[in-house]
């Protein structure tokens, strides 16, 4: 089993720190949230709280997940990242390309992108993009992505697509190994893209049940689209396991990564950034150590 830490909500000015405490304790990644701007006013629920509020407030950090990786990827030398999940219909593909190339380069290959499409109308409309089309911009800006970040370093490309078009192009630097794209969301639609497109799968915060149930369609999936032997990580974090015998039993049903906040597990001050990184450590020579 691989461990990752999830660093969403956390004071932008202690990730390096955390990032190094990871690293040391044999973290496998950290991941990263990403959230644009906190709107004053939305027009739809939040898809994952029982009252379809938003649970953080407007000055939360959510710092931009790229900038913040690339921070810590400077301060460490194993620990991979990756965004959990990036908001890709948001973003213009190429660009993004772009940057996840330069990354992949100057850390030495430890990034992955995991994708999403985003559930909030104002997003779309203050960006100046098509909630409508995002399903279909997202399936072409992966395939973009993949395209540039192969792993062959700089390539001659082009994309002909419905919706992005370009002739041939070569971005430079590009990563001598290809950048792994994870799908995320338990939507069929969602769970369809990752089996078809993906490198590997993320969940949202669940229980068991329905981490078991998204797995097993994603492996009818995976069959289907003809990828049933394709290396592919399953991501995910688990609301009711919390010992180290659950943990395994994860491994069962396909887990090859699990997501876990060990200062919420101990009940660490989350104001308190000593707290939180004592609470790493304890979880890597609880678990992590002994596994």
């Amino acid at each position: 089993m691989k461990w990752a830490l999830p660093v969403a909500m956390i004071d932008t000015a202690h990730l390096p720190a955390l990032a190094r405490v990871a690293d040391e304790c044999g973290y496998d990644a950290i991941a990263l949230p990403d959230s644009v701007f906190y709107p004053e006013t939305v027009s739809a629920d939040y898809p994952y709280s029982p009252d379809g509020k938003r649970m953080w407030a407007p000055e939360t950090p959510m710092p931009d997940p790229f900038i913040a990786m690339t921070a810590m990827a400077a301060v460490t030398q194993r620990v991979r990242f990756y965004t959990n999940v990036l908001k890709l219909p948001l973003r213009d593909p190429l660009l993004t390309a772009k940057q996840i190339a330069t990354m992949a380069v100057m850390s030495e290959n430890r990034v992955a992108v995991g994708v999403g499409l985003s559930w909030l109308p104002e997003e779309f409309v203050f960006t100046g993009t098509e909630m409508r089309t995002r399903g279909v911009r997202t399936d072409e800006a992966v395939a973009i992505i993949k395209a540039v970040c192969a792993g062959e370093g700089p390539q001659w490309v082009e994309f002909h697509g419905e919706h992005y078009e370009f002739d041939r192009l070569m971005i430079s630097p590009s990563p001598g190994r290809p950048v792994p794209i994870y799908g995320g969301g338990h939507s069929e639609a969602a769970l369809r893209r990752a089996a078809r497109l993906g490198d590997g799968w993320i969940s949202v915060n669940t229980d068991v049940a329905q981490l078991t149930s998204a797995i097993e369609r994603l492996t009818e999936l995976r069959t289907e689209f003809g990828r049933a032997d394709v290396p592919f990580e399953i991501d995910v974090s688990p609301t009711d396991v919390s010992d180290i015998d659950g943990y395994r039993r994860l491994t069962d049903i396909g887990v090859t990564r699990v997501r876990v906040a060990p200062w919420r597990m101990y009940g660490a001050d989350p104001s308190d950034s000593q707290a939180r990184l004592d609470a790493i450590r304890r979880f890597a020579d609880d678990v992590i150590g002994v596994q």
